[in-house]
């Protein structure tokens, strides 16, 4: 959908949220109701025709182009094509992380070896990915959903079990805030769907807290990774210790 046509449906939807009909706005700005419906049925009207509608709607500009960008929908995995560009580059995987964490551009140069020039060209190729938008002074906006994850067989995933799963499960999980819990069990398989979706609702509340908490000074925020993984499975040394099932 274009920026235009998201400027309008949030009108619409800002005028609805108001109790506003179109009858109402021509009113109050002196216009006749038919002008009213044909301006948004087409989406043709001039900024200042905008500002008219947002003194009208108690809000401002500025206000209205968050609300825009907060409508628009957001994806919750990348394409396969983008995630190959991603991965093409550590160093834009890295920055893709840091975004996905919502770091501020500060924070990513402060923390790991990046210039400014060479930090803004990898978010200059995140923003041309579609996965952040860029915007001045070095802000952005993510493209992605809060529930957002790489693709579970794709290339960002399979280059984490090649080079990152040893060096995470190599940790004690033994400190503040750490668990490590391995359960076997057998329940019935109608069960296991709804196990899935609890473990989904817990990384959601992981991002969501994650989100809250950007508000907290850094001193008082420790980095965290999440992992949650549940699947039919035996352990590759005892395969060979199970029983071949009797020939009938």
């Amino acid at each position: 959908m274009s920026t235009t046509l998201d400027l309008i449906t949030t009108l619409k939807a800002e005028l609805k949220a108001a109790g506003l009909t179109y009858a109402d706005l021509a009113r109050e700005l002196g216009m006749a109701e038919s002008s009213i419906k044909r301006m948004f049925a087409k989406g043709d009207m001039p900024l200042t025709r905008v500002d008219e509608i947002c003194r009208v709607l108690k809000t401002d500009f500025a206000e209205l182009a968050r609300q825009v960008a907060a409508n628009k929908p957001q994806s919750r995995e990348l394409t396969l094509e983008q995630e190959k560009a991603v991965v093409a580059d550590r160093r834009l995987l890295l920055l893709a992380i840091c975004c996905v964490s919502q770091w501020t551009f500060e924070q990513m140069i402060a923390t790991y070896d990046f210039t400014e020039a060479e930090c803004v060209k990898y978010l200059v190729q995140l923003d041309k990915l579609g996965f952040i938008e860029l915007r001045p002074m070095n802000r952005y906006r993510l493209n992605v959903a809060k529930g957002f994850r790489w693709r579970p067989n794709g290339p960002v995933m399979q280059y984490f079990r090649a080079e990152v799963v040893q060096d995470y499960y190599a940790g004690g999980f033994d400190g503040e805030g750490e668990l490590l819990l391995l359960v076997h069990g057998s329940i019935g398989k109608s069960l296991a769907a709804g196990f899935v979706e609890r473990l989904q609702r817990i990384g959601q509340d992981f991002a969501q807290q994650h989100l809250a908490d950007q508000r907290l000074p850094a001193s008082q925020r420790t980095p965290y990774t999440l992992v949650v993984g549940m699947r039919s499975w035996l352990f590759a040394a005892f395969r060979d210790l199970k029983r071949e099932p009797a020939a009938a």
